[in-house]
C-alpha cells in the first residue's frame, strides 16, 4: 500500500490534464501541515489537496474539504499573497521521486509578473510543502521549516538556495538499461530476497509494487538474488521491463484491493495488482478518486488518534485513581458494617470497671448480649485505664458509624464517575470527526476533567457532530450516538415518547434510538439495533452481551446528572454476540 514514485507520476498525469491553463482561486489551509487550493480549469471547479502529514503525505484532486480556522495560519497567508489568481503553467516530477513540481504564474505586488514554483515533497516524516521563486531558486517559506539542529544534510529555510532531496544512488527506472539491470543484480547481495533488490535499487518502487514484478515473473518473492537461475534473471527482468514501458505509455489502471468483507481498502496502486487473485478488486478512472477513498477516512483516524491521546491519557489516569478510590472505600465499608462488637466491648467494660485489673492487654467478660452469656475475650490497651478503653472503644464505634453512612453516599458517587470516565473512553474510541474529538474535550473541560477555556456557547440544540445513521433491513431508521453529547441529543431532543431506546446492560455503551413512526418494530429490526447497542459499547469484544431496550419515554436524566448519563425502567432484554461482520451487513447512511 504505496504512494511510491509511480502513483506520483499518475498523480502528476492527472493534474496535467486537468488543471494546466487553470486559476488559482482560494487558498485554506485547514491542518498545521495540510494545504487546499481552490482551482477553476476549463469550466470546472477542482480542489487540490497538498499534505505534508508525518503519516499520510499525499498530493491528489478532493472531493473533501474541512473546517477552516478561525484565522488563517502564516504560511496560508503567504501562499494568497503569491499565487491567488495565478494560473497553473505545469506539474512535473522530479526525478521520478516522490516530489511534485507545479509552476504558477501571477502577479507580484508591484504588478509585475512572476513564475512561483510550489513543491510537494511527499517523504514520511520529513514530507514538506515548499514555494520557491521559479527563477532563483530562494526558498520564500514552506509549511514546516527544517534549521541545522534538525538536518545537517538539508535546511529549508526563507532566503536560501532550494536543494533538490538526495536520490540515495537508486537508479531512475525509465531511464535505466537491461544492462545496469543485471549489472545491479550481479554486484547486489546474493542472500537479498528478490522483490527487496528491485526497491533498493530502482527509485521509484515501493514494496508493493516490487512483489507484483515478481509474481509476474512467476518467482517466489523470498528467493534470492543468489538464486536465481539465467532464466528466472531474464523472467525479472522482463517483468520489470514491462511494468517500466506501461509507466512511460502512461497505462495507468487505479485499482482497489478490498477486504474480505469489503469495508477496508487493503492495498492500491496505479497499475495493475494480481497478486491478491481476482477477487475483491475496485477499479476507478482516476487516481484521484482512488487516493481519495483511501486517504480521507485514515487521514481523519490518525487525527484523531493523534489529538485524543492526551486526553485519553489524562483520563486513564483519573479512571484508575477512581477505581483505586472505589476499593478502599469498600474496604471501609466492610470494615465499618463490624462496628457494633466495639459498643459491645465499651459496654462490657464500662460494666465491668471493678474486675478488670491494670495491665493485663486482654479480659474475658461475660457477654450479656448473648443470650448463652459466653464469654467474650476483648484486647485491653495496658497504657490506658479501663474507662479509657471502654471510651476509645465508643468512639471507634461511633467514627465507623459515621464512616458507614458516609460510605454508603460516597461510593455510589465514585461508582457513577467511574462509569462516566469508562464512557468517555469509549466515546474517544467511537469518535469518527474531529468535531466528536472537540465535543468531548469541550465536555470534560465544563465537567472541570481537564484545564482549558470553553468556546463561545452555540445555541442549547446545535450539534456541530452527526450520530451514526443506520436504515434496517426492514426499512427503520437507526441512530447510534458516538459521544455523550449526541447520546443526550439523540435520547432527550431527537427520539419521540414512544420510539425504541436501546443501551448495553451496566457497562458503558453508545444510545441507540429505533424511529418508530408509529409502527411496531420487527424482531429483524430490534435485534439489528442491539447488534450496534453492543458493538459500539465496552462489550465489542465478548459474546452474549446483555441489550436492554424500552420505549423511550421510559428513559429519564436524573438532575445534575454528567452529559449521557440516564436512569431507566420496564425495560427488557437481549442477548446479542456482536462482530464487525454483522454492522457492516446494516445498512449505513453517510452524512
Amino acid at each position: 500500500m504505496s504512494f511510491d514514485g509511480i502513483v506520483t507520476k499518475s498523480v502528476v498525469e492527472e493534474l496535467k490534464e486537468k488543471l494546466i491553463g487553470g486559476r488559482v482561486d482560494k487558498i485554506y489551509q485547514q491542518e498545521n501541515d495540510e494545504i487546499l487550493i481552490h482551482l477553476h480549469s476549463k469550466g470546472t471547479n477542482y480542489k487540490l489537496i497538498l499534505s505534508a502529514s508525518s503519516n499520510n503525505p499525499r498530493a491528489y484532486l478532493t472531493n473533501h474539504s474541512k473546517t477552516n480556522p478561525s484565522s488563517p495560519p502564516v504560511f496560508c497567508m503567504l501562499l494568497r499573497k503569491h499565487l491567488i489568481g495565478g494560473i497553473i503553467l505545469n506539474v512535473e516530477q522530479f526525478s521520478f521521486d516522490r516530489v511534485i513540481f507545479i509552476d504558477i504564474s501571477a502577479i507580484d505586488e508591484l504588478g509585475q509578473p512572476t513564475e512561483k514554483r510550489l513543491i510537494v515533497e511527499i517523504m514520511g516524516k520529513h514530507s514538506n510543502i515548499i514555494l520557491i521563486d521559479k527563477s532563483s531558486s530562494k526558498i520564500i517559506d514552506s509549511v514546516k521549516r527544517v534549521y541545522e539542529d534538525m538536518s545537517r544534510v538539508r535546511q529549508i529555510l526563507p532566503g536560501i538556495i532550494y536543494e533538490y532531496p538526495p536520490v540515495q544512488n537508486k537508479v531512475n527506472p525509465l531511464i535505466g538499461t537491461q544492462e545496469t539491470f543485471f549489472n545491479l543484480m550481479e554486484s547486489s547481495d546474493k542472500n537479498l530476497p528478490c522483490f527487496k533488490f528491485l526497491y533498493l535499487n530502482y527509485l521509484g518502487l515501493s514494496p508493493l509494487i516490487s512483489r507484483e514484478i515478481c509474481f509476474d515473473a512467476v518467482l517466489d518473492i523470498d528467493r534470492t538474488v543468489g538464486s536465481l537461475y539465467e532464466e528466472d534473471k531474464n523472467a525479472l527482468y522482463n517483468s520489470f521491463n514491462k511494468l517500466v514501458m506501461k509507466i512511460k505509455n502512461n497505462e495507468f489502471t487505479p485499482i482497489s484491493i478490498l477486504s474480505n468483507n469489503g469495508t477496508e481498502i487493503i492495498a492500491f496502486h496505479a497499475l495493475e495488482l494480481n497478486q491478491f487473485g481476482k477477487e475483491n478488486r475496485v477499479y476507478t478512472d482516476s487516481v484521484s478518486k482512488l487516493l481519495d477513498n483511501f486517504y480521507h477516512r485514515k487521514d481523519i483516524l490518525d487525527r484523531i488518534g493523534q489529538k485524543s491521546q492526551s486526553i485519553r491519557k489524562s483520563i486513564q489516569v483519573k479512571l484508575d485513581r477512581a477505581l483505586n478510590k472505589l476499593g478502599k472505600q469498600k474496604e471501609e465499608l466492610l470494615e465499618s458494617q463490624d462496628r457494633e462488637k466495639y459498643k459491645v466491648y465499651g459496654d462490657l467494660i464500662s460494666a465491668n470497671l471493678h474486675n478488670i485489673p491494670r495491665g493485663v492487654n486482654n479480659v474475658e467478660l461475660d457477654n450479656f448480649y448473648d443470650e448463652n452469656m459466653n464469654k467474650l475475650n476483648i484486647p485491653i490497651d495496658i497504657k490506658l485505664s479501663p474507662v479509657a478503653n471502654a471510651q476509645k472503644y465508643y468512639k471507634k464505634y461511633s467514627k465507623l458509624k459515621n464512616a458507614h453512612l458516609l460510605l454508603e453516599e460516597q461510593i455510589p458517587e465514585t461508582e457513577n464517575e467511574i462509569r462516566y470516565l469508562e464512557n468517555v473512553l469509549m466515546s474517544i474510541e467511537n469518535s469518527t470527526e474531529v468535531q466528536e474529538l472537540d465535543e468531548i474535550k469541550e465536555e470534560l473541560i465544563s465537567e472541570g476533567y481537564i484545564k482549558g477555556s470553553l468556546k463561545k456557547k452555540k445555541k442549547k440544540d446545535e450539534l456541530l457532530s452527526k450520530p451514526l445513521h443506520y436504515i434496517s433491513q426492514d426499512g427503520f431508521n437507526i441512530y447510534v450516538g458516538k459521544n455523550n453529547k449526541q447520546n443526550d441529543y439523540l435520547t432527550l431532543r431527537l427520539s419521540n415518547r414512544d420510539d425504541i431506546w436501546l443501551h448495553v446492560q451496566k457497562m458503558p455503551g453508545s444510545h441507540v434510538i429505533i424511529e418508530k413512526s408509529g409502527q411496531d418494530i420487527p424482531e429483524t429490526t430490534l435485534e439489528e439495533a442491539g447488534i450496534l447497542a453492543a458493538y459500539f459499547s465496552k462489550g465489542k469484544n465478548s459474546n452474549h452481551v446483555p441489550v436492554d431496550y424500552t420505549e423511550r419515554k421510559n428513559v429519564k436524566k436524573p438532575k445534575n446528572a454528567k452529559a449521557g448519563m440516564v436512569i431507566y425502567e420496564n425495560f427488557k432484554t437481549l442477548i446479542i454476540n456482536p462482530s464487525k461482520n454483522l454492522v457492516d451487513n446494516i445498512k449505513k447512511v453517510e452524512s
